[in-house]
């Protein structure tokens, strides 16, 4: 029976970064479950539950990955997974929440607070700072669990506090 276990790697950002990792845990038999990959400024992390197959180790996962040119620098770890690797219901995605403007300090804990307040679990979040290229934007994305009693006060709280900010809030429903 396989183990699970959680791999991170975080370094330079470098073109093929995914595909070497993904490549060599598909070649010592290692299957992903739950993803994220992400470029932070001129760095990047790849973190995954993998499903260890029978008669590999983390440690042998962790010691393949530091072997690949592509990963020379980055930090790596592998080691067992001591949750549960299948969500419960407030690991479900029900809303989508795009909040875009200027970079208001304290903006994520604010919001964090809000999601709080109203029993929403944040599944994914994203921030990032956009170049002047881009627009000089700052965008936060949270991917949420909101129970459905709470939903249009926990919505209404959030569109209000990005209101009161001067930033725009979207939302998509997304019941994946």
């Amino acid at each position: 029976m396989a183990s699970i276990a959680l791999v991170s790697v975080l370094g330079p950002d470098r073109v093929g970064l995914v595909a070497a990792i993904a490549e060599h845990l598909f070649d010592i038999g290692v299957n992903l479950r739950d993803t994220t990959f992400a470029a932070l400024g001129s760095g990047a992390e790849f973190v995954a539950l993998c499903e260890i197959p029978t008669g590999l180790t983390a440690g042998q996962v962790e010691a393949g990955l530091k072997g690949l040119p592509e990963l020379e620098g980055a930090e790596i770890r592998a080691v067992p997974y001591a949750f549960d690797p299948s969500p419960g219901p407030a690991g479900s995605v029900t809303h989508r929440i795009t909040i875009s403007g200027g970079d208001q300090l304290g903006l994520v804990a604010r919001l964090a607070e809000v999601f709080r307040q109203y029993d929403a679990n944040i599944v994914r979040l994203e921030a990032r700072k956009l170049s002047d290229q881009e627009g000089s934007l700052y965008v936060t994305r949270f991917a949420v669990f909101i129970p459905q009693q709470r939903e249009s006060l926990c919505l209404a709280t959030v569109s209000n506090t990005a209101g009161a900010l001067g930033l725009s809030c979207e939302v998509e429903e997304s019941r994946l």
